[in-house]
């Protein structure tokens, strides 16, 4: 404590930033415009109401909570919506409420996910595609950021509507660096992290499910019906967890099998794999003993259950 004066003394204030992050996240979305839907939300014993409570008293909806209080022993299992598991009670909440909506966050609720009105899982990669449309009908032009795993969907969106289509490795730091250098309106990975330009380029948990009330008010439709199509026109495996010893090795034997007849081979994030009609994405995970499998054709459910057992031998067949 003995410290020598300073000459200049700095000045000590309060600031109150919840109810300012409160009005950024309002100000992406028309909350007068919204219906009043019912929808279950569950924050799996994470963070997220610590921003929730005070989000939903300017919201016309109806709320059934679960697992809302934040507790690092995670009574209810680890808060990852990835997990089927981890959706089960919000699913059941979903179909036993008759709720128009679900949606569960991770932990640090940078990510938020999806049930639609019958209980069924949204893939991340169609919200990728429905807010992509979103953003394009209102600011014609802009750029669309999205990650390697699949993106046919959103390319065909964003040349329907007038956008440009960017492509970055994944990753929040990538993602976030390729955001600013393309000045995109809207970038996302497709395991739930969406970026938006207005909110200082960074994921946000909580503006994506705002903007899918106000689509879902916007269209009258629920959230089944509107990733319906895009479902059909591109079926995709969802992301496929592999267990290897030695990821370098197996992407290398990949890209040497499947690149010799491929229209394309990407190298931008793991090894990426295109022909005609189908095309898949192989990563190594940077934390894991794990690569990563993201598959998709074009409307095409059976190529891509024989294509998706195809790879998936053909890497179990190297270990």
């Amino acid at each position: 404590g003995n410290f020598l004066e300073c000459g200049k003394k700095g000045n000590l204030f309060h600031k109150e930033i919840l109810s300012d992050y409160i009005a950024s996240l309002l100000s992406f979305v028309d909350v007068k415009a919204m219906k009043p839907f019912h929808i279950v939300v569950n924050a799996g014993n994470g963070c997220a109401n610590i921003a929730f409570s005070e989000l939903k008293k300017h919201l016309p909806f109806h709320f059934t909570e679960l697992y809302m209080d934040p507790d690092g022993s995670f009574p209810h299992g680890v808060p990852n919506p990835m997990l089927e598991e981890c959706r089960k009670p919000l699913v059941d909440a979903v179909l036993s409420e008759k709720a128009d909506l679900g949606i569960a966050w991770d932990g640090d609720f940078d990510r938020c996910f999806f049930i639609d009105e019958k209980g069924h899982f949204v893939e991340g990669y169609y919200m990728v595609g429905l807010l992509a449309e979103y953003f394009l009908k209102r600011h014609k032009g802009e750029t669309i950021v999205h990650d390697p795993r699949v993106f046919w969907c959103t390319e065909k969106i964003c040349h329907e509507l007038g956008g440009k289509p960017v492509e970055s490795k994944g990753g929040h730091a990538f993602m976030k660096e390729t955001m600013r250098r393309v000045k995109g309106i809207y970038g996302a990975e497709n395991s739930a992290h969406h970026f938006f330009r207005d909110f200082s380029y960074c994921d946000s948990g909580m503006i994506p499910w705002l903007i899918v009330a106000e689509i879902m008010s916007e269209k009258g439709k629920h959230l089944g019906e509107l990733v319906e199509e895009m479902e059909e026109e591109f079926p995709c495996s969802g992301e496929i967890n592999l267990t290897v010893k030695n990821s370098d090795f197996i992407l290398e034997q990949v890209k040497e099998k499947y690149g010799k007849g491929a229209s394309r081979v990407d190298l931008i994030d793991g090894v990426g794999i295109e022909y005609d009609n189908w095309r898949f994405n192989l990563r190594p995970s940077n934390t894991e003993p794990l690569i990563r499998f993201n598959m998709e054709t074009k409307g095409d459910r059976k190529l891509l259950e024989e294509k998706k057992k195809e790879v998936m031998d053909f890497i179990h067949s190297l270990e």
